[in-house]
Order: C-alpha cells, then structure tokens, then sequence
C-alpha cells in the first residue's frame, strides 16, 4: 500500500473507581466541554507513561537510545566522567560550564532579566561555577557522547591558572562554533532520544537542534459528564488500637481522596514525514527516500502502547488498569480531525447501555463527517469490543481485528 502522511489512533477505554491524573491540589483533572464537565487525562501524563514503561513492546527495546531528561545531566554524564579520568575538577567546572552555555544558549527572556538584574545589583564573579540546569534538558545519549569528547579534548588543552572560566569559554566557543553543529547533525538516527524524536523537544541555544513533535496526542476525556465521589478514608494505628481500654478505634490517620469513573476518548495523530525525518536524521519534505523501517517498528510499538498502558495515580489503592473497548486507526493524506466532537452533546449517562451508545454517536458523526468531506475520507481499520457493526461497515470491513492485526496495518501505511 501507498505510504499515508498521517495515521490517526482513536481510543474509548472505561476506567471505573481511579484517580488517573491528579491537578496540583490531588483532584482529577478537567475540562468543560460541550457545556458540561468531562473528566481529563493530561497529554503530558499519557506520553510519559508511553514513555517510561518497561514491559514488552517498550519504546527502550526498539534499539535506539532514550533520550536522558534531567536538571543535572551535565554534573552526572560530563562533570564526573571527566573527574574519574583523574581531570582536575579545578579544570573539569568551567569547561562543562561553558559548554553548558553554549549548547543550551539562553532565551531573549533570560537575557533581558540578565541585564536588567546586572543593573540593580552587583554581580558576583565568583560565584560557584555549577552543572546543575533551572529546567529539565532532554538531549540524547549520541549527543552527551560527542560533548564528553569535545570536554575532554578542551580539558587536556588547559593548564590550572588564574583565567580558568574565560580559557574555557574561548576553547569551547572556538571549538563548537566550527564544526560543533554540523557533527551533532552527523551523528544518525535519533540522535536527540528516541522519545524526543516522537514526542520533540525544545531548546534555546543555536548548538542543539530543536525538534518538532511528529506524535501528537490530545488530552483524553469522557465522552459523559464527570462521574466523581469523595473516599473517605483511615489508616488504623493497630498498637494504639490493641492497647485502647476504651475500645476505640485506634485511628492513625483520617482523610479522604477524589475518585472518579469514565469512558474516555484518546487521540493520537502521527505525522508520518516528521517522524521517518526526525528518526533517520533527514529532511521531511524528502522522507519518502529515506529508511523508513525504524518508523515502522515505533509505529507498531505505538499502537501497542497507546492500546495497553494505562496511566495512572493511587496504584496502590485503585488498580487502574484497562484495555479499551475500541481503538480505531485511520490512515490518510488530508489533515487529521478529531473525533471529541462526536461527544460535543454528551452521552446520556442514563441510558441503558453507555458503550452502544458511544458507539452510536461516533458513528453518527463518522457519516456525517464523510458526507460533508467525501474526498478526505481516510482509510480506517479497527478492533473493539461488544456490537460495533455500524463502525465496522462505515470502515468498509469485513471482520474485527485484533490490536496485533491493527499495528501491523498501521506499519504498513509508512
């Protein structure tokens, strides 16, 4: 088949007594929507589980490097490599501090504070000279590699002296300034992180490139109004309880968490270009003649991923794991649309039947959307669970596949 500029993954999973993504006051999140409430699952939550998970079909065992995230990369993959090849760190601290500097650049924002704070306050030009980032860096294993490289040859360069800090930010302008972004360029596939690759990563400085998000992913939300409720709860202290001669209760502790149910929709949207581009270190106007394999295993991993890992706070008491009732893939040229809008109403949470009745106004919605734009009608295949005959047919399908059948499909459109 003939490679699609997009793929589109589009889930419904039900999710019943969790707390799947906490806001910073321990509720579930959420959003209006529709003139109603819908619970939320942050994008940000669902790509770092994506992420980090460690099972089979895991973004770690694809064969390329993840990429490290961190505040204190430099100090633990430059800084202390270069102390345990027995480099004074007298020499060590201003070499990785300048290439620190050069490499993450700063943010005409940083800069205006900069120099408004120089003129209401004396600078200490003494300060400790330090690895530690404001912010997490996302940069890759391939290019922590060839940093190392650079501050050892400038490292082995410099003497103990006086001038320490500004040897070292000559020595590093000079070396990165020539030929310093056109190696980390170089240095092949996914050479920001394979994560970054996908999920893209933003820089300030002129050194590292900064990378597009070829997946992008909607914040997941019911298709209903929210379903929530106060657990209270208590922890019992058992020796102050055994020692009671009042018979109390022995409580330890007393609270109460936030715990809701739904059926959610998620949306995933594959931009097929960026990604073959951002994976093989190559151009997207011109990713049809590049190496598109390594695309292919990530999209399978992709779908595997979106289909079975569940994000998810209070593991411990809620035991939030599902799979979905349905994951659709569509396949296709024009521009991606969401499917939330097939929700704009909310379902009836008192119907008799809340799966069948998604199931209804998604594929009410698909045929109103192919009726009003019948050339963008994208190829679709999909796997689900209970009566999804009207979907199927809208997908001109003969059988259900499984979620196996559906990555490979997915692979195949790359």
């Amino acid at each position: 088949m003939p490679p699609s500029r997009f793929l589109q993954i589009h889930t419904l999973t039900s999710y019943p007594a969790t707390l799947l993504n906490r806001d910073d006051v321990g509720f579930a999140k959420r959003i209006p929507f529709g003139g109603a409430i819908r619970t939320r699952i942050s994008s940000q939550c669902l790509k770092r589980h994506w992420r980090t998970f460690e099972g089979e079909g895991s973004l770690a065992k694809l064969g390329e490097p993840l990429a490290v995230r961190s505040r204190i990369t430099f100090e633990e993959k430059l800084v202390k490599p270069l102390i345990e090849k027995q480099i004074d760190a007298k020499i060590v601290r201003p070499v990785v501090a300048a290439l620190m500097k050069l490499v993450l650049g700063k943010s005409a924002k940083a800069e205006k504070k900069k120099k408004e704070d120089a003129e209401t306050a004396e600078v200490d030009t003494k300060a400790k000279l330090t690895a530690e980032t404001k912010q997490v860096t996302v940069i890759g294993p391939k290019e922590l590699a060839y940093l190392l490289d650079v501050a050892t040859e400038i490292c082995g360069a410099m003497k103990p002296g006086n001038d320490l800090q500004k040897e070292a930010e000559k020595a590093a302008k000079e070396k990165l300034d020539k030929d310093g972004k056109k190696n980390l360029e170089a240095l092949g596939k996914a050479a920001k992180g394979l994560d970054a690759a996908l999920f893209g990563r933003m820089v300030t400085g002129d050194i590292l490139a900064r990378g597009d998000a070829a997946i992008h992913v909607a914040h997941a939300l019911t298709v209903h109004e929210e379903q929530s409720e106060s657990d209270y709860f208590s922890a019992i202290d058992e020796l102050l309880r055994a020692s009671s001669d009042e018979g109390g209760q022995g409580s330890g502790h007393i609270n109460s968490s936030e715990l809701t149910s739904g059926f959610f929709y998620g949306y995933v949207v594959v931009d097929v270009p960026l990604l073959v581009a951002n994976l093989e270190g190559g151009s997207a106007p011109d990713w049809e003649k590049l190496d598109r394999s390594l695309a292919k295993k990530v999209v399978g991993a992709l779908v595997q991923l979106v289909s079975t890992v569940t994000p998810g706070a209070k593991l411990g008491s809620t035991a939030p794991y599902a799979t979905p009732h349905l994951v659709m893939i569509e396949a296709g040229n024009q521009q991606p649309r969401t499917l939330a809008n097939a929700f704009l109403t909310p379902v009836d949470l008192s119907g008799k039947n809340l799966v069948a009745e998604t199931y209804e106004a998604l594929a009410r919605y698909l045929a109103e959307d192919a009726a009003m734009f019948p050339r963008a009608v994208p190829a679709r295949r999909l796997s689900a669970k209970g009566d999804a005959s009207k979907l199927l047919e809208l997908s001109k399908q003969e059988q259900m596949l499984s979620v196996d059948a559906l990555a490979e499909w997915a692979a195949g459109n790359i």
